[in-house]
């Protein structure tokens, strides 16, 4: 979509209602998922601790979204993740991944309950099997905001996450979060990586229905 334009209130028209179809790079993407070998760099307070983890990831298509000429594509997702042998949640995460056909550009937007949030952008063709997505702490464009606590203690600086789509039809991701962490003088880079195995396949959005 072009960066300024007259008529920033009329929808395209017509529409292609089948979100799987049109969903570009993140096509692969679409259905649930699981990885049982995730690694996870965290800070504490002896130092980096690293933590495998076991991660189920339920991407939906969502009916095709407009903001005037502005057209999106998308998947709703949930990540839930556990430590191996235990039931309990180690991280839970909610968000979109959108895909704008007309501009190449590719969005996640992430929020955890740990009263953070985060929307990530990048650019690639529909048939790129791999992408990056980046986002940085006081852009009121694809930015981070975060609680007082965390801003004050465990202030993030960017996030960048590289996906890529494998030839046996498994998908991984590799993240990078850099942090500012109270009493440490260099940044900390939080690192978590994952490949995730499709479990069942997704079900059409609503309107492709």
């Amino acid at each position: 979509m072009p960066a300024l334009i007259d008529d920033i209130y009329t929808e395209l028209n017509p529409i292609d209602a089948n979100t799987l179809a049109c969903l570009g790079p993140l096509a692969p993407l679409a259905g649930i998922w699981e990885g049982e070998g995730g690694v996870d760099i965290a800070p504490k307070a002896a130092g980096p601790r690293t933590q495998p983890y076991h991660e189920r990831i339920e991407l939906q298509p969502i009916d095709p979204g407009t903001n005037g000429p502005q057209l999106l594509y998308g998947l709703r997702y949930h990540v839930w993740a556990c430590k191996p042998g235990r039931t309990s949640t180690y991280h839970d995460q909610v968000g979109y991944w959108l895909w704008e056909p007309e501009t190449g550009t590719v969005m996640q937007s992430l929020t955890i309950p740990r009263g953070q949030t985060v929307l990530a952008v990048g650019q690639c063709a529909a048939d790129a099997k791999q992408f990056t997505l980046s986002a940085t702490r006081g852009s009121t464009d694809y930015g981070i905001c975060s609680n007082p606590f965390l801003e004050k203690n465990f202030r993030t600086d960017s996030f960048t996450i590289t996906v890529t789509v494998h030839d046996d039809g498994t998908w991984s991701y590799d993240e990078d979060t850099v942090m500012t962490i109270a009493g440490q003088s260099e940044p900390f880079h939080h690192r978590d990586r994952n490949r995730l195995t499709r479990v069942a396949a997704p079900t059409p959005n609503p309107m492709a229905g």
